[in-house]
Parts: C-alpha cells; sequence; structure tokens
C-alpha cells in the first residue's frame, strides 16, 4: 500500500511539472532539424522578427522589443498556390470598419480547409493570471484530417526536447507528453487531457485549438461579436514584416474600455504571398493613463511550410525519431 502511494505521489509531481509543457495554439512526422530528414528546420529559440514601415500607436510599439530574425522558409509550389481566397480591400461607405476583414475571413477559410498539412516553427507569449510569460518556441507538425498535432520544444532551454503528440480520435482524447532529463527517466511518457488542469497550466487554450485554421475561425468568432458595437478603429497598413515575410497588418483598436470587448488593440498580420494570417497579438487598455497597452497573447508561425504529405507515422509516438518511451 505504502509502495502504491508513493508510486501515486510520484505520478502526481510528475503531472504538476508537465502543466508547464503543453501547449497553446502549435503538428509533423520529425525532429525539427530535419522535418525527419525532409527539411532543414532546427533553430535555436530566438524572438520572432518583427517590422513595419508604416505607423502605429507608439504605446503599443514601445511595448515591442527588438526580435532578431528567423530563417525565411523556402517556398514550394504548394506553397506558391496556396493563396486562392480574395484579398482584403477597403471597406464600404457606411459599413462598420471590420466588415472587410470579416469578408476576407470568410472567404478564406474555405481555402485554409483545403491545405492537408503544414510545419512550422511557432514563437508564443500569453499573461496568466496577470503576467506576461517568457517567450516559448515550438517546432511542430499539424495535420488537418484527422486533426493531428506533433510538438518538439525548442526553447526556453528548460523545456527544450520536451515532445507532445495528439491525433483526433486516438487514446481516448488525450494527447502524449513526455519531459525531458530525470523526470522523463523516472516517469516516462504519460497520457494526459488535453483541456484538463495539468495540460491548461499556464496556458489559455488547450492544443486541440492549435493552428491558422483555428485562429481564423477564432477572428471570425470575435470579429462577429465587435460589428454589433461601434467604437471601433480599423486600419491596413502594407509592408509590414515578419521574419522577412511581407504582410498586410490589420490594426483594431478600441479606443475605450466596454465589457463587451475582448481586448484594446489587436493585430494581424497576413502573409502577401500566402494570404493566410501568420501573426496575432492583443493588448489589454494601459493600467494607468498614458501607459502602454498590456500585452494579452502573442502568437507568430514562421517558416511555414505546406503541404508536406505527412503521413500516420509522423503522428505515432512509436516513431524511432521521436522521443515517446
Amino acid at each position: 500500500m505504502i509502495f502504491r502511494l508513493r508510486l501515486l505521489q510520484r505520478w502526481v509531481a510528475a503531472c504538476t511539472i508537465f502543466g508547464s509543457i503543453v501547449t497553446a495554439q502549435y503538428a509533423l512526422a520529425a525532429k525539427p532539424g530535419s522535418l525527419l530528414h525532409r527539411s532543414n528546420t532546427k533553430q535555436e529559440a530566438a524572438s520572432p522578427a518583427y517590422s513595419s514601415s508604416s505607423p502605429s500607436t507608439a504605446a503599443a510599439s514601445n511595448a515591442l522589443a527588438s526580435r532578431p530574425a528567423y530563417q525565411v522558409a523556402e517556398r514550394s509550389e504548394a506553397a506558391q498556390s496556396a493563396s486562392a481566397a480574395p484579398r482584403l480591400v477597403p471597406g464600404q461607405s457606411g459599413e462598420h470598419p471590420l466588415m472587410p476583414v470579416l469578408r476576407w475571413a470568410y472567404s478564406g477559410i474555405g481555402n485554409v480547409e483545403k491545405i492537408q498539412d503544414y510545419s512550422a516553427t511557432v514563437a508564443k507569449r500569453e499573461r496568466i493570471a496577470g503576467k506576461v510569460g517568457d517567450y516559448e518556441y515550438m517546432f511542430v507538425k499539424l495535420r488537418q484530417h484527422p486533426f493531428s498535432v506533433y510538438m518538439y520544444f525548442l526553447g526556453p532551454p528548460a523545456l527544450k526536447g520536451q515532445e507532445v503528440l495528439y491525433v483526433e480520435g486516438q487514446n481516448d482524447g488525450n494527447m502524449w507528453a513526455h519531459t525531458v532529463g530525470v523526470t522523463n527517466k523516472l516517469f516516462g511518457t504519460v497520457s494526459i487531457k488535453p483541456d484538463g488542469p495539468v495540460a491548461m497550466r499556464n496556458q489559455r487554450y488547450p492544443l486541440t485549438e492549435l493552428g491558422i485554421l483555428n485562429l481564423t475561425r477564432r477572428l471570425v468568432e470575435v470579429g462577429e461579436q465587435d460589428v454589433k458595437f461601434g467604437e471601433c478603429d480599423v486600419k491596413f497598413y502594407e509592408g509590414a514584416k515578419i521574419n522577412n515575410r511581407v504582410c498586410t497588418c490589420i490594426e483594431v483598436v478600441h479606443p475605450v474600455p466596454r465589457r463587451n470587448f475582448r481586448y484594446h488593440l489587436a493585430r494581424i498580420f497576413v502573409d502577401k504571398e500566402l494570404n493566410l494570417p501568420i501573426r496575432y497579438e492583443s493588448y489589454d487598455w494601459p493600467k494607468d493613463k498614458g501607459g502602454a497597452p498590456e500585452l494579452l497573447e502573442e502568437y507568430t508561425y514562421l517558416n511555414l511550410k505546406l503541404n508536406n504529405g505527412f503521413t500516420d507515422a509522423d503522428f505515432d509516438k512509436k516513431n524511432p525519431n521521436y522521443k515517446f518511451h
């Protein structure tokens, strides 16, 4: 009985540790570095590059630190032909400022759904319990049908090497995860619920909400709520760059705090070539008058490569290139 109790205590301790490693918005069958011998994508953790030739709210700009660049992803025929959806166009006279964005999102969802899979380096920061956490960097493989995710943590150093695997309809709806070092040797791979308390510790969203399609759907959901009200300013900035990828930056501002609004300022960066949102950031209203908006969440998809032809092996924990055991 005492032996079983000790095992249970160790299991609880392991689950607590796993709460710090799992997910947030971000799928493949290999480690970063080779797309499992298919491409050169492994990189050391660094902050996502950001630049824009256009103006923006000064306080929010001051909140954005200088960030080193990643490599630009290789282009492929699949990537170059990915965008068939209509482009962002100016709004019509008298309509809500968000309507052009909503029209673009509506028309783009079908285009995103046609993407079979993709890989990316995902960088994220989130405010949890009033505190903004450090950047986390994950190499991700994502397959859309069935929804499947493989995730390899690139940083920070304490998380590097940890892996997460999820396939819709398998493992009783749970995901597989493991840590590194002594903890991994003691407890190995564990199965946990994506939306359970362990996985959601220090996370705003479960792993099942990761991905560009889910991001687009969430933007539509928020936009449909916002068009019911006024007090909304929308600006389009051409020439913004994420990791040297030319983007259109959509900036949405709610000047006055209202309970109807989820954020004060939000920016969506739409890759001009792919016509896909590759970065989203949102800010709360400043605590003090004249202060800077406070970051709520920030997600960036870097080195995006579409339609790699991933198979079930890319999302199998028995894959010899992975470290699940």
